[in-house]
């Protein structure tokens, strides 16, 4: 039995949101950050008098968008020369240089200082965070985590991860994929219903990575057969849609640029990120920025179908991953027994009808919360690597040799 002195936490750590879950009194619990939120924003701002991580960090981002580091996740363990860096560079408000090796450095300005963070460094600075949210709410010091990456994240990425682990004072026992986590947490939730194997396609669409993974689970034992992806496509694309095409309709409207304006566009981005999560479940939403530019308040109403149109050839583009993935695993769609919905952005109705339609009108298992189920099997991992939990956990013991 595990006890306080080796117990494991298990971390989601996000492009956008990170998320953290221990193994307690026989099941998983997601635990609460002090704001009451299941996830937390991967976000950590600097100021004048202090620095600040997750849901204050991104609440004060339109007041300090400079000094606000978010997306860290797509600069690790990456070369500030790599063209992903070099275009996202483009989108951020906060500044990054080459550092040593040619290490992206992000450059702010804190307590009237300039400081440049690698970005092994702000992901530490979140793990800290789902650390210290863990120790609250169980009351005693946290050593031991099982860490999360997306399955495309090469060795480099692999180990600035570890490394933002070690950093935050965490002994990282595993880094294991985000796909196989969630399948884990899946399979806990359909313990083996089925008898045979099964094929589960996990369809992995966040803030800011794209994977999906063919496992296949057969009496506990799950095994990786392929991925694809995209690491550089998620609900953030989506957002960047909404700001471009408000940006657009506010120049008509008003015969003003907002796009040079960090505070502005952050403010709209606020606006579209809340819109867009609106559209999953109404038809059409409004968006309202008081006093956006120049004293100019801003309004519009968007529709779901326009939302649609704007970004159909990313949800378009989510597909062929999937045929990949089937291509590579050599397994016919007919043969897909479940399919597993993950990340915040597949409650995008448009997103789960093309899958649909693509699977033949197949259902898909949205049993699990898909902000949550990576942690919770990351939380589920790391209660067997330190050999706690009741037969439930212990039954999945072999899969270790498969992740």
């Amino acid at each position: 039995m595990a006890t306080k002195e080796n117990k494991a936490i298990g971390i989601d750590l996000g492009t956008t949101y990170s998320c953290v879950g221990v193994w307690l009194n026989d099941r998983v619990e997601i635990i609460p950050n002090d704001q009451g939120n299941r996830t937390t924003p991967s976000y950590v701002a600097f100021t004048d008098t202090e620095r600040l991580i997750g849901d204050a960090a991104k609440n004060q981002v339109a007041m300090n968008p400079h000094n606000t580091v978010f997306d860290a996740k797509r600069l690790i363990g990456r070369r500030f020369t790599d063209p992903s860096v070099q275009s996202d560079m483009k989108l951020w408000p906060f500044k990054v240089v080459p550092g040593p090796g040619d290490k992206p450095m992000i450059v702010v300005t804190y307590k009237g200082e300039e400081k440049q963070f690698s970005a092994e460094e702000i992901s530490s600075m979140v793990l800290v965070k789902m650390k210290e949210t863990a120790e609250s709410f169980l009351g005693y010091q946290i050593k031991n985590a099982v860490v999360t990456v997306p399955a495309y994240f090469n060795d480099s990425q692999r180990q600035a991860t570890k490394d933002a682990g070690a950093i935050s004072g965490l002994n990282v026992l595993r880094i294991i994929n985000e796909p196989t986590a969630a399948a884990i947490a899946y399979g806990l939730d359909k313990k083996t219903s089925r008898r045979g194997e099964q094929n589960v396609l996990v369809f992995y669409l966040g803030g800011g990575t794209f994977d999906v993974s063919l496992l296949t689970i057969e009496e506990g034992i799950f095994e990786v057969k392929s991925t694809a992806g995209d690491t550089h496509l998620g609900g953030e694309d989506f957002d960047n849609r909404l700001v471009n095409h408000f940006t657009a309709e506010f120049r008509r409207k008003h015969k003003k640029d907002i796009s040079g304006n960090a505070r502005a566009l952050r403010r709209l981005r606020t606006a579209c990120e809340r819109a867009k999560r609106t559209l999953s479940s109404t038809t059409q939403t409004t968006i309202e920025v008081d006093s956006l530019y120049e004293g100019i308040d801003f309004y519009a109403t968007i529709t779901r179908a326009r939302f649609e149109e704007l970004c159909m050839d990313l949800f378009v583009k989510c597909m062929e991953p999937v045929e990949k993935c089937l291509r590579d695993a050599k397994i016919d769609k007919s043969q897909v027994h479940e399919v597993v919905l993950v990340g915040g952005s597949t409650r995008i109705p448009k997103v789960q009808q093309l899958l649909q339609e693509f699977f033949n009108g197949k259902e898909l298992c949205k049993s699990i919360n898909p902000d949550e189920a990576v942690a919770y099997g990351a939380a589920v991992q790391a209660a067997i690597l330190t050999g706690e939990g009741d037969e439930k956990v212990q039954d999945l013991l072999c899969l270790m040799s498969h992740l």
